[in-house]
């Protein structure tokens, strides 16, 4: 199994956006960035847990943990012309971008804000790459060891 970290802008999606899905899943739609992409189509994998953080926000931080319970696909947002991510390059026989689905295991107990995760830069969290000068992906691995750090902090 994997771990990962999945950002989204709480105005766009939050974690009370996915608590009120149906079936509390969703598709991880609307990533437009090659390297996000191709962790999604060539790596994640069903049953895998990733983080569901909060970004862009008065608060930034983790808010809950998801499982992702479909392998990528190409993302149908890509080639609806009436989606904000739309692609014209993008077709339903070359897919271009590419999705997961996700469903919410839990909410965390408390936010585990972006600072408190920076309190640990230097010795427990060293090398996550959220916590890198400049690191903007939407999606991106976490180690086994900083996922467990991670929990410790709720």
């Amino acid at each position: 199994m994997n771990h990962w970290l999945l950002k989204s802008e709480p105005s766009v999606f939050s974690i009370d956006s996915l608590e009120s899905a149906s079936r509390k899943t969703t598709a991880w739609e609307g990533v437009r960035n090659f390297q996000a992409r191709n962790m999604m189509r060539d790596t994640m994998r069903k049953g895998d847990l990733a983080f569901f953080y909060h970004s862009s926000c008065a608060e930034p931080g983790i808010a809950g943990i998801v499982e992702v319970v479909r392998d990528g696909y190409p993302d149908p947002t890509a080639a609806d012309k009436k989606s904000e991510y739309y692609d014209a390059k993008s077709t339903v026989i070359k897919p271009l971008w590419y999705c997961v689905d996700v469903k919410l295991v839990r909410r965390t107990r408390t936010l585990i804000s972006l600072a408190k995760l920076r309190e640990h830069s230097t010795d427990h969290l060293d090398g996550l790459l959220l916590l890198r000068r400049g690191s903007r992906l939407s999606v991106t691995p976490v180690d086994k060891q900083h996922w467990d750090f991670i929990l410790t902090l709720e």
